[in-house]
């Protein structure tokens, strides 16, 4: 399986992200935390992971949520998928937000969202009087039906 090298540090205690399967497409991400952090219903927490890394230029990552802590919870990222750009040398943070109708409580160790490595293509943006046309056309939001 094709991989890129990305270069990690850790804070004290922080753990390395990591792929569940051989085949997992996203590797986990750990909640760094002094004390649990108790989520109320339609409340946001920015939670820390103590990972920072050093992707090769044309690679960005993403921060998703994970599907077990949506279904059972109503636990997801706001802002997903979040892009780290290949010059971002910070912590890597975790926007979460509670959508459920209960609190819920994160602690420290626990499996909080995903992180995937992607290559990227820039575009090159050039001012255009038309635009070829499509069957679809300016058809937008539900416009391909259900």
């Amino acid at each position: 399986m094709h991989g890129v090298d990305v270069r990690i540090s850790l804070s004290e205690n922080a753990r390395i992200p990591q792929y569940a399967t051989e085949y997992s497409a996203g590797a986990d991400l750990f909640a760094l935390l002094e004390e649990a952090v108790v989520l109320q219903p339609l409340c946001r927490a920015l939670i820390p992971t103590g990972v920072r890394i050093a992707l090769p230029p044309g690679y960005e990552a993403q921060v998703r949520p994970r599907s077990g802590l949506a279904l059972r919870y109503g636990i997801t990222c706001l802002n997903a998928p979040g892009t780290i750009d290949s010059d971002y040398r910070g912590e890597i943070k975790v926007l979460l937000i509670n959508l459920g109708d209960s609190a819920f409580t994160i602690q420290n160790g626990d499996r909080i969202a995903q992180l995937v490595v992607a290559p990227i293509a820039r575009a090159h943006f050039s001012v255009s009087e038309r635009l070829d046309e499509t069957l679809r056309g300016a058809g937008g939001f539900g416009s391909t039906g259900r």
